[in-house]
């Protein structure tokens, strides 16, 4: 993979979380194949990584996983300029079907997760006087389709926390970027717990009918983030969702309830079969 330098030639050290596969995996080879200093981390005890960069298992909900993985790059790296709060599961369904496991499942993955990664970081961060914190979102975040109220509450703490940082830590010189992708081809259905198969069987749909695959939605973050962008909604999907929601929202509501209708069909036809 060719990629441009990292901004004024200098090598940037990166953390991505979630970097074993689908966007992660993507972010991480970008960053490595421009000769930045990248430690990737995921679930796994072991995992390929590209060239030049260096591995380390990560549980995002482990704060002492955190803490070892700042300690190697402070050891290492010497400090750290792009945290890449990544790792995430997949979720959805309609609220009658989803329990209390389930919710507390997905907030623990993608909210908690996100913020112990910057709990951990910022300190480090505002010593150096510098870095950047991007955090991994989803068009979810910003507008919020029916029988998805888990990921759509996730995701929205997500970008909630993202502008709260903004204006926190921009003091310190440190910068946030959020990313706000719509479904794009990935192995994240793979982390649909099944609570609801219905709209797991949905989920998996459009994700495998997208025309854009991770690299090319990685490709569009990393230039984003170069040129510090707060809100990186990096398709076109996501922009038209969130730029009808915003100017017009007659527009929005009909297709929103459209699909409410849709599922309330699917929902009544099964209870017949």
């Amino acid at each position: 993979m060719s990629s441009s330098p990292s901004p004024a030639g200098t090598p940037r050290r990166v953390l991505v979380t979630g970097g074993a596969s689908g966007l992660g995996a993507a972010l991480a080879a970008r960053y490595a194949g421009r000769g930045d200093r990248v430690l990737v981390t995921d679930l796994a005890e072991t995992a390929e990584v590209p060239a030049g960069a260096v591995y380390q298992r990560l549980d995002i909900t482990a704060e002492a996983d955190w803490a070892a993985a700042r300690d190697r790059v402070s050891a290492e790296f010497g400090g750290l300029d792009v945290l890449v709060n990544n790792a995430g599961i997949a979720a959805g369904g309609r609220i009658d079907r989803l329990g209390a496991d389930h919710w507390r499942r997905v907030l623990d993955v993608n909210v908690l997760g996100a913020v112990t990664g910057c709990r951990t970081f910022v300190p480090l961060l505002k010593e150096q006087g510098s870095g950047h914190l991007v955090n991994v979102a989803s068009a979810a975040g910003l507008v919020h389709p029916p029988a998805m109220t888990s990921y759509d509450a996730g995701k929205a703490a997500v970008v909630a926390l993202s502008e709260s940082l903004r204006w926190e830590l921009a003091p310190w010189g440190i910068d946030v970027s959020v990313v706000c992708p719509s479904f794009f081809r990935t192995n994240l259905a793979a982390s649909l717990g099944g609570d609801d198969p219905l709209m797991d069987s949905v989920a998996t749909r459009l994700i495998e009918r997208s025309k854009l695959g991770a690299e090319e939605i990685a490709a569009r973050v990393v230039r984003a983030v170069d040129a510090r962008k707060f809100l990186v909604v990096p398709d076109r999907n996501a922009r038209i969702a969130f730029w009808s929601k915003r100017l017009a929202r007659p527009l929005y509501d009909r297709q929103m309830l459209g699909m409410g209708a849709r599922i309330h069909r699917a929902e009544q036809d099964g209870a017949a079969s």
